[in-house]
């Protein structure tokens, strides 16, 4: 039958075996089991081993060295993208939102970044927000020093607003001075401290003091970038021109990438009359941001007045027209261009330009912008996608706060006598503005003085 007979017998139909109690409690065990497993992963209580494995989470470090190496690179605060040292800062905590450490950089970053900004408004608003990010780190870790040290930069920036009322600035030096005190407390090797310290003295007027722990911080600590930007600081403010700039160039070898650094470069050059050089800095600003793809109208702004100071009106008038296509949204834009088209003798560009700074207009309204970007559509991108999508731009009011505000007044005042006629009524504008800058500047007589000669102008040409 083909099978081997080996002594057993052997049976067409298997033998049952006897039940063995100990295999049956493990099989109903094996069962139960089984169950258990498929209603917890139907619940979601447990992962299917077919599950795809989710994507892995970066760790806040990571983040953290982005946001450096964007800082290094200058790439601050880019308002056209996330991909900045800001926004890196900001997803580190999204992670980690208990660092106090990260708080602190953060807070560093925007205030620096107010540098980058054209209008008080947008000045104070990044330095309200570098507050908001120091007083979470302090809340995190009180007695940190590095932490108190960035928030004496940050209350001693704020101070410095326009938009703030006297007894509002001296709190926030009060307690910038706080905060650098017990940071240098807390660590005598902080040099971050004694620099913050040194610029809060010098808002105060403490010239010796603030000269003394600037020279210490940085003598301490000659690596880091904000002990040589503060001493410049310092130096700058007691008229030491050369000495800063010394200081200022050593801050960019340490940070070749900040473009605020060779702006504050080109604007004592510029103070100096050196000219060439002054430039020289403001194209090197320009240059790297071109190169990180920022559009700052800053660097063209202070190349077209270097040449409007040299009286050279057209290529003034051509860089601060570029400045407009990288902010065409921006108040303060039209006020500089409206200034430097007086300076020209372009009185009929000037005087729309200042409105719209001054007084606000639509974007039907915005013939600057209109005849600026139809000059440059055909040799820049910008200008071209202006002018393809038309102009949607209003532009608001500049708010009256500052000197430099006030100057635009005058000039804009000086502009409506001069293209005044009976019909249009120039003149009567003229003077009610000259009364608004009288009631918001009673007490400055150079001010003043610029106004009463507006005033005497228009009463002349409307008195029969």
């Amino acid at each position: 039958m083909g099978h081997e007979l080996n002594g057993k017998t052997f049976n067409f139909h298997p033998v049952r075996p006897r039940a063995n109690p100990y295999r049956v409690l493990i099989l109903i065990a094996l069962v139960l089991g089984a169950v258990w497993l498929l209603t917890q992963a139907q619940r979601g209580a447990i992962p299917s081993p077919f599950q795809s494995t989710p994507t892995a989470t970066r760790m806040p470090q990571s983040y953290i060295l982005e946001a450096e190496t964007y800082f290094n690179s200058g790439k601050l605060d880019d308002p056209l993208s996330e991909n900045d040292a800001v926004g890196a800062y900001r997803r580190a905590l999204l992670i980690d939102p208990t660092n106090a450490q990260v708080w602190a950089a953060l807070a560093r970053i925007q205030i620096y970044s107010s540098t980058l900004v054209s209008t008080d408004q947008q000045r104070y608003q990044r330095m309200q927000e570098a507050l908001a990010s120091i007083q979470r780190g302090l809340e995190l870790a009180p007695d940190d020093s590095t932490v108190l040290a960035i928030s004496a930069l940050v209350y001693d920036w704020n101070a410095s607003s326009t938009l703030i009322s006297a007894d509002q600035s001296e709190e926030y030096l009060v307690r910038a001075e706080a905060a650098a005190n017990r940071a240098y407390l807390l660590d005598p090797q902080n040099t971050l401290a004694l620099a913050f310290y040194a610029e809060v003295l010098l808002d105060q007027m403490k010239l010796d003091q603030a000269l003394q722990y600037a020279e210490e911080a940085v003598t301490k600590d000659p690596g880091v970038m904000d002990t040589h930007r503060v001493y410049a600081t310092v130096l700058e403010s007691i008229g030491l021109y050369n000495d800063a700039i010394l200081e200022y160039k050593r801050a960019v070898e340490i940070t070749p990438n900040l473009t605020f650094l060779y702006l504050r470069i080109g604007l004592i050059y510029r103070h100096l009359q050196v000219y060439d050089t002054a430039l020289d800095y403001f194209d090197q600003a320009a240059k790297i941001n071109e190169r990180l793809g920022i559009k700052d109208p800053l660097p063209y702004i202070a190349i077209a007045k270097v040449y409007t100071q040299q009286g050279y009106a057209q290529t003034a008038a051509l860089n601060a027209e570029k400045a407009l296509l990288f902010n065409p949204a921006d108040s303060d834009t039209y006020g500089q261009l409206g200034m430097i088209y007086a300076a020209a003798r372009n009185y009929e560009s000037s005087l729309p330009a200042l409105r719209c700074a001054l007084e606000g207009c639509t974007a039907e309204e915005n013939t600057t912008l209109q005849e600026v970007a139809e000059k440059f559509a055909f040799q820049d991108e910008t200008a071209r996608q202006l002018y393809d999508e038309g102009f949607t731009f209003s532009i608001p009011p500049l708010p009256l706060t500052n000197l430099t505000v006030a100057y635009y007044y005058i000039r804009y005042g000086s502009m409506l006598q001069y293209l005044h006629e009976p019909e249009n009524g120039y003149c009567q504008h003229s003077l009610e503005l000259m009364a608004t800058l009288r009631a918001a500047f009673p007490d400055d007589p150079i001010l003043i003085q610029n106004i009463e000669i507006n005033e005497e102008a228009c009463r002349d040409m409307l008195t029969p």
